[in-house]
């Protein structure tokens, strides 16, 4: 597929723009589907404001949407620790075994191995084990009964750092097809859609199949080089089911297109493909990180969220779009009131 940009943005600076606090939705619309929705031509960079609904109009029969199933668990726990009584926060990152895990702890210089963190009065138990690359800890859990069960009771769910307000509602963080539970974060741009919604593309025509990639917290780490080049992107891990591969697959052969739904499906569609752009099933980790001069060997149009400003996801979508075709689409949506962030409106860029 052809190259969307030539090797200029290449500064991380090249993907600021500014965004009023306001604008940072800090609760989802009450209906999933009635999010506004930006269509931009990748070609020309044209604009359109639409509403969510309205994505209908821009996917024909024999079109493919693929969707990221995964489940957001609620990694966030709040205990104390053992010895001084002193308040700890634990952030689930990556399971390593049945009771491990990769964690982000807060604060972490009084977290060093050994340390014990008691939830919940007792109900569960964390020992420090580790002190891993970036700070990060390994963490063994001792419990009684089922981790999962244990982990819904007590957990809450690890919204991104500039949504302040309490969700009330733990659904609303969670995509209407979630399944299978490992992400930190959720794959926002999949929040607008509803069953009903899906259904009716169904029933258009239009196939529908998942990928499961794991969303991590890297996925809001900034980047802190100027030579976006230098950046090392976070891993993660996804699977691709024979059944998803083949139809995918299938959608090109037969001159259709290949609809993401969000820079998780994205990414795992790339990665999973071969250079001649045929996606292969199977289970792996990803860092792939994708920035303009990335030549796209599966995408053909992407839905998704606003992004913050010199953010991997803005260099994503700019690689696909164009960088002055993305900032002046931002510009607009600034202009015009959009919503932006994980709560937020949405953009298909096609």
């Amino acid at each position: 597929m052809e190259q969307t940009e030539n090797m200029a943005g290449l500064k991380t600076g090249d993907y600021a723009f500014d965004l009023p606090q306001e604008l940072i939705a800090q609760e989802p619309v009450k209906d999933r589907a009635s999010s506004r929705l930006m269509v931009v031509d990748k070609r020309t960079g044209e604009v359109r404001h639409r509403s969510f609904r309205d994505i209908k109009e821009y996917l024909s029969p024999g079109d493919t949407l693929v969707l990221n199933d995964t489940k957001v668990i609620p990694a966030r726990l709040i205990g104390t620790k053992k010895d001084t009584g002193a308040n700890v926060e634990i952030l689930l990152l990556k399971r390593i075994d049945a009771d491990r895990w990769e964690t982000l702890v807060r604060p972490g210089k009084k977290l060093r191995p050994g340390a014990r963190v008691v939830f919940g009065g007792g109900l569960l138990e964390a020992e420090i084990e580790d002190v891993l690359a970036g700070g990060n800890r390994r963490v063994r859990f001792i419990y009684e009964g089922i981790f999962e069960e244990i982990l819904d009771q007590l957990g809450e769910m690890p919204l991104p750092p500039y949504i302040t307000k309490k969700l009330e509602d733990k659904d609303r963080y969670q995509t209407v097809y979630a399944k299978y539970a490992g992400s930190a974060a959720a794959p926002t741009a999949g929040l607008h859609f509803t069953k009903e919604l899906l259904d009716e593309i169904r029933a258009m025509g239009v196939n529908t199949v998942f990928v499961t990639l794991h969303v991590g917290l890297g996925t809001f780490r900034p980047v802190k080089v100027d030579n976006v080049k230098e950046h090392h992107m976070h891993t993660e891990w996804y699977q691709v089911t024979e059944e998803a591969a083949e139809q995918i697959n299938r959608t090109h052969r037969e001159g259709h297109k290949v609809f993401c739904v969000g820079t998780t499906s994205c990414r795992t569609l790339e990665s999973a493909a071969d250079e001649d752009g045929i996606v292969r099933p199977g289970a792996d980790e990803t860092s792939i990180f994708i920035y303009p001069g990335y030549s796209f060997k599966v995408m053909d149009a992407l839905i998704t969220n606003f992004h913050l400003p010199e953010s991997t996801l803005i260099m994503l979508v700019s690689a696909f779009a164009g960088r002055e075709h993305v900032l002046e689409a931002y510009r607009q949506a600034v202009e015009e009131r959009y919503r932006f962030f994980s709560f937020g409106d949405a953009c298909l860029f096609c």
